[in-house]
């Protein structure tokens, strides 16, 4: 039995291989060079046969690695008229396939698009189009898909545009600006709004905090509340604080209490049970406060794989904790029941467990919740104490967000052929995109009316952006490199400011947020629309609508295999690094055979320094270099910004403790580390054993590895 049982064809799609077809190619050119001669052509199909076992012990063949093979074995067997006359074809083939490249691929898409059950109307990439059919496009009660990508972008657009009505605008000139901007991809909301506007859920935010406290009945009413929140497409934070200790003492039942963690795993089930039919994973952040008696239990709560599948976890840790660290004194641990101390443990061997925790299996991450609160718009309204799924949102409890990112991808320009980035064209879609958002804000439909009540109270928009890693490569900077730092501050600064300008005027025409007289803004500003208006997302499946680089992420492989719909597996190429190549006589398909095994170009010798300088991937990048471009956008950034920081799996326990000290001395919000192959199951995979490539699923986009981070 043949060992080579798939082939790459040229449009990148994973095949079953095909002995037949080499026979038959044999054939025609022995019929040819008048060397016929029954079972001729099957003797050598199978003597090629045994040359690619040979050569592909490991990976998959190309079309073209399995010509060449056929030249050397006919060749080698003594047909070397044949063989020409076989190169011959090949030439031919070759000229016939340039003329009806264009017109080939297309069709072949749009047979796979329509396999899909999809109408694209806007010409995406088929990541793109198996995303929007899995979760966004309307489906009717049979499941079969209603909706174009272009009648998608159009229902969003309707439905946010016609808030303008409201005051007294022109609805139509809004509606066609955010068509256009959301279906040329340089801007898209957050999920919930592009599953939801327009529909009867209505439900449009990604990011809601809810309050937990001491009681049965607070436990509970929140758990409905959040499993409404998910089933409409949002997710969920908690802080557990409040929640007396495992082991204390229940005054109305005289029983023992259980801890925050028991009522965790009670939420992570509801969850499990709630995202079986809802249209993403629900998700959840459980943050607990370092000086909780039951802070060992919580650090170690997700260290046994398959607990608490559904939750990032955060430890809150203050200045004085970090500071005590350093120091190596001890702390109080406080009971949140009546606030007395309970014992005391050494902060060092606490952080020293998060540590571990965090190399073993990605959790905990930290939330620096004193620079949080640095930042919070509305002290006066309370402190903040959780945030949502991934981080980047800190919210007062029954808070909402609504999120939206730019691609900065569109943005770079060319002109004589070298690159420039169009801030001008930056400013509109900020602008636009700001008027977007707080346009959500009115036609959302609110799971809550606590929660439309503090939303509307404090009008909070995140406006991020995505394709980032792609921005630097087409100007030619190095993710890894000062310069980089640079941009990203430029970038977020600006973004920062020029958003803050459009909710001042949106401010003055249409009003202030109820609470901007409560709010740090209140002498600052002569009116303001919105308290934040910045936050830096993960993206995730939007970026893979925008065909960009996730977020801030830096690129996650230059080459891979990604698994879509119906089997299908495509072989893909990062697009700026297929053409650099091609444009410098560099490709070839054994080059990037080989890339795809590893998705780094960091040891290939035989490539140029200056490409191997500007095309870095994730593991290339040092984590340290990582949170400094964290922390050069967080310098500017009204929420938090998502990132998490990816480590080799020979990253050592230091290298994890100097991230995280690292992240809270640069004044980030929050920090999250993943180690290659920390856990059994995740989703990115070098050199799978089956074959031999870096193989992903469709919906992944680069944020996270683990898989714990959604959109």
């Amino acid at each position: 039995m043949a060992k080579i049982k798939e082939v790459i064809k040229r449009d990148g799609r994973i095949v079953p291989f095909e002995l037949e077809k080499i026979e038959k190619a044999i054939e025609k050119a022995l019929i040819a060079t008048k060397n016929y001669q029954a079972g001729l052509a099957r003797k050598l199909a199978e003597k090629v046969l045994v040359v690619l076992e040979k050569d592909f012990e490991k990976g998959l063949p190309q079309v073209e690695d399995i010509q060449d093979r056929v030249e050397k074995v006919l060749i080698e067997e003594g047909y070397a008229e044949t063989a020409k006359a076989y190169i011959l074809y090949r030439k031919e083939r070759e000229k016939l396939r340039e003329i009806k490249t264009f017109l080939g691929e297309r069709e072949k898409l749009r047979e796979i698009k329509t396999f899909l059950g999809v109408k694209d109307d806007l010409k995406l990439k088929l990541n793109a189009i198996t995303v929007l059919r899995n979760r966004y496009l309307l489906k009717n009660e049979e499941g079969e898909i209603i909706e174009t990508p272009k009648e998608l972008f159009y229902r969003v657009a309707k439905a946010i545009g016609e808030v303008d009505k409201l005051y007294k605008e022109d609805e139509k000139k809004t509606i066609d600006e955010f068509f256009v901007a959301m279906s040329q991809l340089k801007f898209l909301p957050n999920s919930p709004t592009l599953m939801n506007a327009g529909t009867e859920l209505g439900q449009l935010s990604a990011c809601f905090v809810l309050p937990i406290e001491d009681s049965m009945y607070s436990i509970f009413e929140t758990l409905k509340h959040m499993a409404l929140i998910h089933q409409s497409g949002g997710g969920t934070g908690f802080s557990f604080s409040k929640i007396r200790p495992k082991g204390d003492i229940v005054k109305s039942t005289k029983g023992i209490a259980s801890g925050p963690v028991s009522f965790m795993k009670v939420y992570d089930a509801a969850t499990e049970v709630v995202k079986q039919g809802g249209k993403r994973r629900g998700a959840n952040m459980g943050i607990l406060i370092y000086n909780h008696p039951d802070i060992l239990e919580f650090i170690t709560a997700k260290a046994k794989e398959g607990v608490l599948t559904n939750f990032n976890i955060s430890v809150a840790v203050s200045d004085e904790f970090m500071e005590k660290v350093l120091k190596n004194e001890e702390y109080d641990l406080i009971n949140p029941r009546n606030n007395l101390a309970v014992g005391r443990l050494k902060a060092k061997n606490v952080f020293d467990l998060i540590v571990t925790q965090a190399w073993s299996t990605g959790d905990p991450g930290l939330i620096f919740i004193d620079e949080i609160n640095r930042h919070n718009p509305t002290p006066a309204l309370g402190k903040i104490e959780a945030t949502n799924p991934c981080g980047e949102q800190p919210l007062l409890p029954y808070e909402s967000c609504n999120l939206g990112s730019i691609n900065l991808a569109k943005l770079v320009k060319y002109e004589n052929g070298e690159p420039y980035f169009d801030w001008e064209e930056f400013k509109d879609l900020i602008h636009l995109a700001v008027h977007f958002l707080d346009n959500v804000i009115d036609a959302n439909k609110y799971p809550l009316k606590e929660i439309e009540e503090v939303t509307k109270g404090n009008r909070k928009i995140g406006l991020g952006i995505m394709g980032f890693a792609d921005m630097l490569i087409k100007l030619k900077i190095p993710y890894d490199s000062e310069e980089a730092i640079l941009w990203a501050e430029k970038i977020g600064k600006f973004l920062t400011e020029e958003a803050r300008k459009k909710s001042v005027e949106i401010g003055l025409k249409r009003g202030s947020f109820p609470n901007f007289q409560k709010s740090i803004y209140y002498n600052k500003y002569p009116a303001l629309r919105n308290a934040t208006v910045t936050t830096i997302a993960p993206t995730g499946t939007l970026s893979i609508i925008a065909g960009c680089s996730s977020g801030i992420e830096p690129i996650f492989a230059l080459s891979y295999i990604r698994q879509v719909m119906g089997g299908i597996r495509l072989f893909e190429i990062q697009e700026d690094f297929e053409r650099i190549l091609k444009e410098r006589n560099l490709y070839s398909n054994e080059l990037i055979k080989e890339i795809s095994q590893v998705g780094s170009i960091r040891d290939f010798k035989n490539l140029p320094e200056d490409i191997k300088k500007i095309f870095v991937t994730t593991m290339d990048i040092s984590p340290i270099f990582q949170v400094k471009i964290q922390a050069a956008f967080q310098k500017y950034i009204d929420n938090a910004v998502s990132k998490t920081v990816n480590l080799p799996s020979q990253a050592s326990l230091e290298d994890v403790r100097e991230v995280f000290f690292t992240a809270w001395q640069l004044k980030c919000k929050g920090i999250t580390i993943f180690r290659y192959g920390s856990k059994k199951e995740q989703v990115l995979y070098i050199a799978q054993p089956e074959t031999g490539f870096l193989t992903i699923p469709e919906d992944y986009s680069g944020p996270c590895p683990s898989g714990d981070c959604v959109s």
